[in-house]
């Protein structure tokens, strides 16, 4: 199977992605995660302003075959909803990185972003999950 990875992000160990915009990271789930879970049917998100630490659970994602938690990939606060994925929660199976992003957040500790991983390192992660 061949999963996308993007360079230009940061991955966790959990398969989720970020990506700075400005000064907000803008975060989601990985392909490879999207893959695992399989059609996704419901999305649930947080409030806007909801303050979270890094690794806490922030939401769920719901798919015909299993229900996973969306991990908060760093300390922050919830700045902005995609809500077209409430609505449209298949949107983070045909593009997880575009239009399936999860939700904006202003961070608080900058220095965390340096315990994500790198791309090629996420992609040895995935190989060593589908051995």
């Amino acid at each position: 199977m061949d999963y996308k990875f993007p360079e230009d992000l940061k991955y966790t160990t959990s398969h989720e992605w970020v990506k700075l915009d400005g000064i907000e990271y803008i975060f989601g789930i990985t392909d490879y995660a999207q893959h695992q879970l399989g059609d996704i049917v419901f999305v649930e998100l947080p409030e806007v302003e909801t303050i979270f630490e890094k690794g806490s659970n922030v939401g769920e994602i719901e798919s015909v075959k299993a229900v996973g938690d969306l991990i908060m990939p760093l300390s922050g606060k919830v700045i902005k909803l995609n809500d077209k994925i409430v609505d449209h929660p298949e949107l983070v199976n045909s593009s997880p990185f575009e239009e399936g992003w999860m939700m904006r957040i202003q961070i608080s500790l900058p220095t965390e972003i340096d315990e994500l991983v790198t791309a090629e390192e996420y992609k040895e992660i995935v190989q060593k999950e589908m051995q």
